[in-house]
């Protein structure tokens, strides 16, 4: 599942995610319990979305849309992250792990097949894993998988991965790994997967539809089909759910969208836990963003309590780093470089800029980032900063931004959970480059037990705080609303994944 999990070739609209879950036991909204008799076993699920995909290949730049509508539905991992954060075995029936870490022999499940009826065996394993590692891929988690140094498949039920390195992290990589058919054709306008959702029709511009696959190896919907209907603005999604036209939003856009839902009997609000971080990231290659005083002042600059309730009023949480609370890794360092704007003049002087410089935001075009870069812009010429807005499209953003490396300063959401790995790459699109932090996060995969690696990867964050690598604005609040009649569906924003298998709607 990963395309690049930061929102960007998809243009339609921000990616808005959320904070903690008062409800969900384990991350269901179930809205009152329903017993089999009293729902529709063959329902379609229309679930409203902002979030279309570019293509249907999540290697190939899709966008986060693509893993909204096929992750878990349409394609299966060896793994899969739960939407309450936990990596579970899916494709993936055993797993044995050598004494020395650097042997993983997986078991496949029996009897699946994929939806051309084609069996799964352990060539297709391995053709999806090295489509994933592959030069030509986009995902952004072919970094994270780099020390697979080979793949055996001794017989159709057995594959082997051995690694260069001990990577204690590899199952929850590889739910990144969507498994395919190795005779798949065409995978961007079309699927071979074994999920318990196949392909039915992808209108583009409009929807996209898909339905239960009968020879699912697992367990069965709740429901008989899917559609995804996609719309270019909030108003009209928000449209949609009040007059029936779909059952669920998978997140609302505004605070103010939320009145007419939240006391309105017909209607379920549901808050669930959110990765999704908005950040102003720096070119921490070229001056004056290498400096670290000139980052450290910026983010003391900024009242970012002030924006967040702009934005979202009493939702989204403050974070002082780029871990957000459902990371195991999490500090709070919201203290870190906090709102002092004396202070940051001050820091400004001693990195040699007493009378401020001036720079240029590159922000996707798509709210919330232009009003954003207005209200930094009018934060940062109080410490005499100077802020050019240059609003670029998101493919541009994917082309200049993280491609190219041609920018000073850029707003971007990342959607990604347990994405600290980033800060551990020099050659990502920020350029952040302490060789400290990169040695502890490859000391963490390096990891024999998850405390020792839970340890390293938080003093990697402290480290990467202190560095004012980025400025990390808040983290998106996520909410979800449905039709009283509709429940079952996930509530939190782990990396863009909706499972639609267990929404069930009740017989009217």
């Amino acid at each position: 599942m990963s395309a690049l999990h930061i929102f960007t070739p998809n243009a339609r609209a921000a990616r808005w995610l959320g904070t903690t879950a008062a409800a969900a036991i384990i991350g269901l909204a179930t809205g009152g319990a329903l017993h089999a008799a009293d729902f529709d076993a063959d329902a379609t699920i229309n679930i409203g979305s902002l979030y279309e995909p570019q293509n249907l290949d999540n290697t190939a730049g899709a966008g986060q849309g693509i893993n909204e509508a096929f992750n878990g539905n349409v394609y299966e991992a060896l793994f899969r992250l739960s939407d309450d954060g936990a990596v579970e075995p899916v494709l993936a029936k055993d797993t044995k792990v050598s004494e020395d870490g650097l042997t993983y022999t997986f078991t496949l499940q029996p009897g699946v097949t994929f939806h051309s009826g084609e069996p799964l065996t352990a060539k297709d394993v391995k053709y999806s894993i090295e489509r994933v590692t592959s030069a030509e891929s986009k995902s952004s988690r072919k970094n994270s998988l780099k020390t697979i140094a080979s793949i055996d498949t001794p017989d159709d039920q057995t594959v082997v991965v051995k690694l260069s390195e001990r990577a204690i992290s590899l199952p929850y990589n590889l739910s990144y790994v969507w498994i395919v058919n190795d005779a798949a054709k065409d995978l961007q306008s079309k699927e071979d997967g074994t999920g318990p959702y196949k392909l039915e029709e992808w209108r583009r511009g409009s929807s996209l539809a898909v339905g239960r696959f009968d020879k699912y190896w697992g367990t069965k919907p709740t429901n008989g089909e899917v559609v995804f209907q996609y719309f270019t603005e909030a108003t009209a999604l928000n449209n949609a759910l009040l007059t029936g036209a779909v059952d669920v939003i998978t997140s609302v856009q505004s605070p103010d969208s939320l009145a007419q839902f939240k006391d309105n009997d017909d209607f379920t609000v549901a808050e669930g836990k959110s990765t999704t971080k908005l950040l102003l990231a720096y070119n921490d290659r070229v001056a004056p963003f290498d400096n670290v005083k000139v980052r450290k002042a910026l983010a003391r600059a900024v009242d970012d309590k002030k924006l967040l309730n702009a934005i979202w009023g009493d939702y989204g949480t403050l974070i002082g780093s780029f871990v957000p609370p459902t990371d195991p890794w999490y500090v709070d360092l919201t203290k870190v470089d906090a709102y002092d704007p004396e202070s940051a003049k001050a820091l400004l002087a001693e990195a040699g800029y007493p009378d401020g410089f001036t720079f240029t935001i590159d922000t996707p075009n798509y709210d919330p980032h232009p009003v954003v870069a207005q209200f930094l812009q009018s934060e940062l010429a109080k410490v005499g900063v100077k802020v050019n807005i240059n609003i670029i499209t998101a493919n541009e953003w994917y082309t200049k931004v993280y491609k190219a490396h041609d920018f000073q300063a850029t707003l971007q959401e990342h959607v990604n959970h347990r994405d600290i790995v980033f800060y551990g790459n020099p050659d990502f699109y920020w350029g952040y480059n302490n060789p400290k932090v990169t040695d502890l996060i490859k000391q963490s995969e390096a990891s024999a037990t998850t405390d020792e690696q839970t340890a390293k990867l938080k003093e990697a964050n402290t480290l990467i705080a202190d560095d004012a690598a980025s400025n990390w604005i808040y983290l998106y609040p996520q909410i979800v609303v449905s039709a009283k009649s509709v429940s079952g569906y996930p509530v939190n924003g782990l990396n863009s994944q909706f499972f639609a298998y267990g929404i069930k709607k009740s017989v009217d």
